[in-house]
């Protein structure tokens, strides 16, 4: 069964749900693991006031007894804290557009006479769910080695220097920042320049890294356009709000060099023969199949449509220009961004792993896990002779 969530709610109505479909059974998970992510979603230097309202944990519905995962659906719901402010009242009436958000363009599809509707719906308070489901994603992965983290190349102009760091101290330091920032001298630049959009009533985007390490070989494929792992992966990532463009590897780097510079040659391990690369510009990936390199994703995160500073738009009740009014949001949603894409990271390599391994519980799949091809000599016999492939 192939694996794929669901989420429902509104910003500022009573809950979000999630349901999450294809786990398999005898997964140990409790709700505290989700929680984890969900705690990590909240923390963020330049976040806006909802944060100090929600403090948000998971009532998980179904899909769990003694534990354990069943293989039934999971169900998985957050309340919201600030819909008691909601509830009941008269909501004065939306009608000028934000530019860049998706108050005009949802009223035109929906054919709706407010706007609020679209605000609530597109709104990334949706997030939240998506975190949960990408937790359990991230802990049925971490069964196999599989480890999923990120954090923040750039904010505005500040980009980080990061070298040669390796990827798990890469992770570690960025949990320490309140940017999600490894380098600490550009984590301090980074909140100095949202410090200044905010004293500006403006907002700032960013770029940020996801990472997914001991990933093994074979999981996509090449044979559909919508098989292929990083297409995957890239419609997962591009579906978040304000995400408005995504790199694997070094793409747009590779996009200027030539050939021979911008592919990971391929060479023995000395003493035993494994095949290896000392290079990953490709990512981790190869005609649409993980190669067993770090899966290296990075993603352009707008800066968000909701700004104190005025914006020019056109009232739609009036049919008059106008100027956009406030609604509490974010000054920077970079460093908060980090576990969300994280979640949508995890849940696209869980399903391409399921997909490979196939069973419904844990105790089938894990033997399955054991016996995969690697890129090694010996996995890779080659007949070396002429073949009749069509008759």
């Amino acid at each position: 069964m192939p694996l794929r969530f669901l989420t429902a709610g509104e910003s500022h109505g009573p809950s979000l749900t999630a349901i999450l479909e294809g786990i398999p059974a005898g997964l140990p998970l409790p709700a505290s693991v989700i929680d984890l992510e969900l705690a990590r979603r909240q923390k963020g230097y330049g976040s806006g006031g909802r944060m100090k309202i929600e403090r948000d944990t998971v009532q998980i519905l179904s899909g769990v007894m003694a534990g354990e995962t069943t293989g039934a659906p999971i169900a998985m719901l957050v309340q919201n804290a600030d819909h008691a402010k909601w509830k009941g009242k008269p909501i004065e009436p939306m009608t000028a557009p934000r530019p860049g958000h998706a108050d005009l363009t949802g009223a035109v599809k929906y054919g709706y006479r407010d706007l609020r509707p679209a605000l609530e719906r597109a709104s990334a308070r949706e997030t939240a769910m998506r975190v949960a489901a990408g937790a359990v994603c991230k802990h049925l992965l971490a069964q196999f080695g599989i480890r999923i983290g990120g954090y923040v190349l750039s904010i505005g102009t500040v980009q980080a220097e990061l070298g040669d760091m390796p990827y798990i101290e890469r992770f570690q330091r960025a949990e320490e920042s309140e940017v999600r920032c490894p380098d600490p001298r550009s984590a301090q630049a980074m909140r100095d320049e949202i410090e200044k959009a905010i004293h500006g009533k403006n907002t700032l985007g960013g770029v940020l890294e996801i990472v997914a390490l001991d990933v093994p070989v074979g999981l996509g494929s090449f044979v559909q356009w919508d098989k292929r792992l990083e297409a995957r992966l890239a419609m997962a990532v591009m579906s978040v709000q304000a995400i408005k463009g995504v790199e694997v590897g070094d793409a747009f780097d590779n996009a200027r060099r030539l050939g021979t510079q911008a592919h990971d040659p391929i060479n023995l391990r000395p003493s035993t023969f494994d095949l290896q690369r000392l290079t990953n510009r490709a990512g981790g990936t190869e005609g649409g199949i993980s190669n067993g390199q770090p899966i290296v994703i990075r993603a352009a995160m707008k800066p968000i449509a909701t700004t104190l500073l005025p914006q020019p738009t056109v009232d739609l009740a009036t049919q008059t220009e106008s100027l956009t009014r406030y609604e509490r949001s974010d000054f920077c949603p970079v460093p908060r961004a980090v576990p969300i894409l994280e979640a949508m990271v995890a849940f696209v390599l869980a399903d391409a792993l399921l997909e490979k391994l196939g069973g419904d519980s844990m105790s089938e799949i894990m033997p399955r896990f054991e016996t995969l091809r690697k890129a090694t000599l010996d996995d890779l016999p080659m007949d070396n002779s002429p073949h009749v492939f069509w008759e």
